[in-house]
């Protein structure tokens, strides 16, 4: 049994409970009860007790769109790459990255990713993958991290036809392996979707093999208008918007994940709400790509739309998601007041519902039966904090590095800035090792 104390414990369940001197107890992979540290220490005497030092005890983060793959491109200049549009991006810097990949860059980019997710206190991760390089076993070898490291995952790999057919087919199999061997485990720790990389990149026959190979109950993780590009290719193509042709296919759905959606009109709005598809934003990855601004603000508030929160392999620290959240829609609606309460719904409400989707245990709140997926964060700020305005700490006041404790499935995985039982050390020099000969590759 463990006890996490001494800290403000911020509860996130459905009366959003506020302790200022709270504890959780965790027995096995599940929260047993919350209250006063004093009140808790005293009933569970014998269970190993962290002391949050007056620090932040709260529910582990969770990102909905992740890419492990990029972590190899931090810092990296490629040669001949001077793109001017999305499409230039892609072409010139994410596909030249993703065909150079082989499978112990996939495992090493894999490592240093799920150790800044610990470190950050990122305890659930949906990743949407690509290794053109490599595409058998490529998910296999990450799940094989995500059980080193025990971050809850939903892994998928992206199909498309911009390598051909045979590689197209082999992207298809790829996830429906990786999928079927998930079905296979009972830790509920690991699932699998099928992957698709983007509507403009995918024939309607490409999109109707991956339909035949996904089974009852999984659902699709597809860029969805991303750029203008992608919607412009959909009309000239097809005659229809994105949304409406993955409709029209049966893509959307509760269990389908369209990241993005910064190019969709009303009627588009309409169909992701009346299929319970989920959508997710990455702010930071839009203003990056100069790809624009999601009209996140009306998807939620006129549409009511299942609206999550990810990063996009733009980082691990889902708390730089939620800072540019809050400002990219008050500059682009030129509106002060937006964003203050959207940004803290989808990262803390929302995201634990989308991922429960997938998971069976509840997540993102601490409660009696929750996953025991708990964070310590190291702040104490510079005013008073209370339930009112936690949230408004968190985003002026808190980063990933800030994460001190991090528990997963009831298990701790970091301990005071230490990450259990990994040297980390030889971790980061083995991934530079492998990051050296994969830029030697690329260019």
């Amino acid at each position: 049994m463990l006890l996490i104390g001494n800290g403000r414990l911020v509860t996130r369940d459905d009366k959003n409970s506020f302790w200022s001197d709270g504890a959780v107890v965790i027995e096995g992979k599940r929260i047993k009860k919350v209250g006063n540290t004093q009140e808790m220490r005293q009933e569970f005497p014998d269970a190993e007790y962290i002391d949050a030092k007056g620090g932040l005890i709260m529910p582990g983060f969770i990102n909905m769109h992740h890419h492990i793959y990029s972590a190899f491109a931090r810092g990296l200049s490629l040669s001949h790459y001077s793109p001017s549009n999305f499409v230039d991006i892609l072409e010139g810097m994410w596909w030249r990255i993703d065909r150079k990949l082989n499978l112990d860059d996939c495992y090493q980019s894999a490592m240093t990713t799920y150790m800044d997710c610990v470190k950050s206190g990122v305890t659930t991760i949906f990743d949407h993958h690509a290794s053109y390089g490599a595409i058998g076993d490529s998910l296999f070898k990450i799940s094989e991290v995500a059980d080193r490291f025990g971050v809850r995952s939903c892994l998928c790999y992206e199909v498309s036809d911009r390598d051909g057919t045979e590689k197209m087919r082999a992207a298809v199999k790829e996830n429906a392996d990786f999928i079927k061997a998930c079905q296979g485990r009972s830790d509920d720790m690991q699932y699998g979707m099928m992957g698709m990389h983007a509507a403009f990149t995918l024939s309607d026959a490409s999109l109707e093999l991956c339909k035949a190979h996904t089974p009852e109950g999984v659902g699709f993780h597809i860029h969805t208008a991303e750029a203008i590009s992608d919607v412009q290719d959909s009309l000239k193509k097809y005659g229809k918007p994105v949304v409406n042709r993955l409709f029209d296919l049966g893509i959307l759905g509760e269990k389908t994940i369209t990241p993005h959606c910064v190019h969709v009109g009303p009627a588009e709005m309409a169909l992701l709400r009346d299929t319970n598809t989920m959508v997710v934003s990455n702010p930071e990855s839009n203003m990056g790509n100069a790809v624009g601004c999601p009209p996140v603000i009306r998807m939620m508030n006129e549409f009511d739309i299942a609206m999550g929160m990810g990063t996009d392999g733009y980082t691990s620290d889902m708390t730089e998601s939620y800072k540019v959240g809050n400002i990219i829609h008050k500059h682009h609606l030129a509106d002060p007041t937006v964003a203050w309460g959207e940004m803290p719904t989808m990262l803390f409400d929302n995201n634990p519902k989308l991922a429960n989707r997938y998971f069976d245990t509840k997540l993102g709140v601490l409660e009696a039966d929750a996953a025991a997926d708990v964070i310590v964060v190291d702040y104490l700020g510079p005013t008073p904090l209370d339930g009112d305005n936690v949230n408004g700490h968190i985003l002026f006041g808190v980063n990933g590095a800030m994460v001190r404790d991090t528990v997963i499935d009831g298990v701790v995985k970091m301990r005071n800035r230490e990450v259990l039982g990994m040297d980390e050390q030889k971790i980061a020099a083995d991934v530079q090792k492998q990051a050296a000969d994969f830029w030697k590759r690329v260019n």
